[in-house]
């Protein structure tokens, strides 16, 4: 017992000063700067999505656009947008629509999924396409030079133009 009271007696006076210099590291870093939160994390509804904004001004998912978009807190997103006055098929079977069905559901929709970036201020910087419905966008790779997100409130702007340079112009509401 006596070497176990040495041992606790040449920790003791050490403990007060182990402490108060853990007490300081601990209030050091409460006063770093914090990483700025990431503008875009949440769910999105589309509300509008004009091609050609200020020109022709047409309605990209038609009169009823409908479409969600996801950028999770892991740094992933998924898009889905669709024009919700299209024409059921006559199948109920996916795999059997006719042509002219399969066209109208592949020219008024989008899916895609992939990861994001976000800068030191929290504003989107560019996305990675990982999957799509359009197989051609599968690798690609966009910046805020191809495209940009900018978030006011529960507002956000979505902008980009086609590869032939239309200007796509897409308004988001947050869900949450």
């Amino acid at each position: 017992m006596a070497a176990r009271e040495v041992k606790s007696m040449s920790i003791r006076p050490i403990l007060p000063i182990l402490l108060a210099v853990l007490i300081g590291a601990a209030g050091t870093a409460s006063h770093a700067q914090s990483p700025a939160r990431n503008q875009v994390l949440g769910t999105w509804r589309l509300i509008s999505a004009q091609i050609d904004p200020e020109g022709r001004n047409l309605p990209a998912y038609g009169e009823r656009p409908n479409g969600l978009l996801t950028f999770t807190p892991d740094m992933h997103f998924v898009i889905v947008l669709t024009d919700a006055s299209t024409p059921k098929f006559a199948s109920n079977v996916r795999g059997e629509g006719t042509d002219a069905e399969n066209r109208a559901a592949m020219a008024r929709s989008i899916g895609f999924f992939g990861t994001y970036t976000v800068d030191e201020n929290g504003e989107f910087s560019g996305n990675r396409v990982e999957g799509s419905t359009f197989p051609n966008w599968i690798g690609s790779v966009r910046t805020r030079n191809e495209l940009t997100f900018t978030v006011r409130g529960d507002r956000m702007t979505e902008s980009f133009r086609r590869p032939e340079g239309t200007r796509i112009v897409v308004e988001w509401q947050r869900v949450n």
